[in-house]
C-alpha cells in the first residue's frame, strides 16, 4: 500500500488558506453569547452566576468531547471528524436562535455549540498536521491560531451589529449560516487522508492517554495552557460586562469605543500577539517567551480590576494591554505540546492539551460569576478580586513552568 505524502509548496498553501477560512466561518457566532451578555442578563432576569454557568458550559462540553473527537483523528480521518463537529455547531448556533428562552435551554444549546468547538478547533490543527510537511508545519499552527482568533474577534462587534438591527435571534441564526458555509468549504475542498495514521509502536489502544501523561516537557506546555485558556476566556466572557461597569459606574456616557467593539480589538490585538509571540519564540527561545507572558500577566491582570475601574478610558487600554500579553504565548504553548508529542499519539497529545486548556476555560468565565456574586454584585471590589484570582492562579502555573523546563522545539534559538 503506497504511504501518503504530506502536500508541499503550494498545494500546502492552499490547503492552510481553505482550512483557516472555514474556522473563521465556523467560529464567527462562538462569541455572540458573551458580547450579549449584558442584555440578556436582565432581559431573562439571570444572577452572575447563572449567566457564568452559560457562559461556561460552552467550554465544558468541549473538555468532555474533545478526548473523544480529536484522539479519534489519530485512527479516523480528520476531514470526517471535522464535518461533525462543524454540523453541530451549526444546530448549537440555528436552536439557540430559534428556541433558546431562558437557563436552561440556553444552557443545552451552548452545550453543542460547545462539542461542536471541540470537533473544529483541534481537529482543524490535526487535519492540517495529517496533510503538510514539517517546513510549512509550524506556521501552519500559527495560521491556524490566527484565523481562530480573527473570528474570535469578529465575533463581538458582529454579534453587536446583528443584534441592533435584527435582534439577538437573527444573530444566532446567522452564525448558525456562517457555520453551514464553513462545512460546504471543506467538504468541498479538504483532501482526505490517503491512509489512517500506523498505530503506535508500544502498541497500546487509542485511548490509553499513559503515554500522553508521561511526556513531561508535552505535559508542561499543556499546564500552562491550562491556566493561559482560562485566564483569557474568563477575559473574553466577561470583557464587555466588565467595561460596561465601568462606563456606568464612572458616568462615561460618551464613549467613541464601545465595549463589543473593544473586545472585537482586543481579539485582533491578541491574534497578532500570538502570531508575534511564536516567531519570538523560534527567535529567542520558547521558555523564556512563554515566562515572560505569564509574568506579564500576573502584574497586569491582579492590577486591572482596581486599576481599571477608575476610569472609562484606562480600562480600554489596560484591557488591550491585557489583552495583548494573554495572547502572547497562546501559539508557543499550543506548538510546544504537538512538537514535542510522539508523533503517532500526537491527536492523544492534542486531546489532552484541549482538555487541560478547555478545563481551564470552563473554570474561568465560572469563577468570575461566582466572585462577583459572592461580593455582593459587580463593584470595584469585585472586580479587583475576580482579576486577582486570576493572576494567582498564573503565580502556580509559572512556577510549575519554571520547575519541568519543558523541550525546546527544533528550530528554537534555545535549543
Amino acid at each position: 500500500m503506497m504511504q501518503h505524502q504530506p502536500v508541499r509548496g503550494a498545494s500546502g498553501a492552499l490547503l492552510i488558506a481553505v482550512v483557516c477560512a472555514a474556522q473563521v466561518l465556523v467560529q464567527i457566532g462562538a462569541f455572540f453569547w458573551p458580547a450579549l451578555l449584558p442584555g440578556m442578563i436582565p432581559l431573562w432576569g439571570l444572577s452572575n452566576s447563572e449567566a457564568g454557568w452559560i457562559t461556561a458550559i460552552f467550554y465544558g462540553a468541549y473538555m468532555v468531547a474533545v478526548p473523544i473527537l480529536v484522539t479519534l483523528t489519530d485512527r479516523v480521518d480528520a476531514k470526517r471528524v471535522y464535518l461533525l463537529g462543524v454540523g453541530c455547531t451549526v444546530a448549537g448556533h440555528l436552536l439557540f436562535g430559534m428556541v433558546a428562552e431562558g437557563f436552561w435551554s440556553a444552557l443545552a444549546m451552548r452545550a453543542l455549540a460547545g462539542i461542536g468547538w471541540a470537533g473544529t478547533y483541534m481537529t482543524g490543527l490535526k487535519l492540517l498536521a495529517d496533510q503538510v510537511d514539517a517546513k510549512l508545519m509550524s506556521r501552519a499552527v500559527t495560521g491556524h491560531a490566527a484565523s481562530i482568533g480573527v473570528s474570535g474577534a469578529l465575533s463581538f462587534s458582529c454579534a453587536g451589529l446583528l443584534a441592533e438591527f435584527f435582534g439577538w435571534r437573527t444573530a444566532f441564526v446567522v452564525a448558525g449560516l456562517s457555520a453551514g458555509a464553513a462545512w460546504v468549504l471543506v467538504a468541498l475542498s479538504a483532501p482526505r487522508r490517503a491512509q489512517p495514521a500506523p498505530p503506535a509502536a508500544d502498541g497500546l489502544r487509542l485511548f490509553d492517554f499513559r503515554p500522553v501523561f508521561r511526556n513531561r516537557s508535552a505535559m508542561a506546555y499543556s499546564l500552562g495552557y491550562c491556566i493561559h485558556t482560562l485566564e483569557m476566556n474568563a477575559l473574553r466572557g466577561w470583557g464587555v460586562a466588565f467595561l460596561g461597569f465601568v462606563a456606568v459606574s464612572t458616568g462615561a456616557t460618551e464613549m467613541p469605543l464601545s465595549p463589543p467593539f473593544v473586545l472585537t480589538a482586543l481579539g485582533l490585538i491578541g491574534t497578532a500577539a500570538s502570531v508575534l509571540g511564536n516567531e519570538a519564540a523560534i527567535r529567542l527561545g520558547r521558555r523564556r517567551l512563554i515566562g515572560f507572558a505569564m509574568l506579564a500577566s500576573i502584574v497586569v491582570g491582579g492590577s486591572i480590576g482596581f486599576v481599571g475601574t477608575q476610569s472609562y478610558p484606562l480600562a480600554v487600554c489596560l484591557l488591550l494591554v491585557y489583552g495583548f500579553i494573554v495572547w502572547l504565548d497562546s501559539s508557543s504553548l499550543t506548538a510546544g505540546s504537538a512538537g514535542t508529542a510522539d508523533p503517532a499519539r500526537r491527536g492523544a497529545t492534542l486531546a489532552v492539551h484541549s482538555t487541560l486548556g478547555y478545563a481551564g476555560g470552563f473554570v474561568g468565565p465560572l469563577m468570575v460569576g461566582v466572585i462577583l456574586d459572592l461580593a455582593g454584585g459587580m463593584s470595584r471590589a469585585a472586580w479587583g478580586a475576580a482579576f486577582l484570582a486570576i493572576a494567582i492562579l498564573m503565580l502556580f502555573a509559572l512556577v510549575a513552568f519554571w520547575l519541568i523546563r519543558p523541550r525546546e522545539l527544533a528550530g528554537d534559538r534555545g535549543r
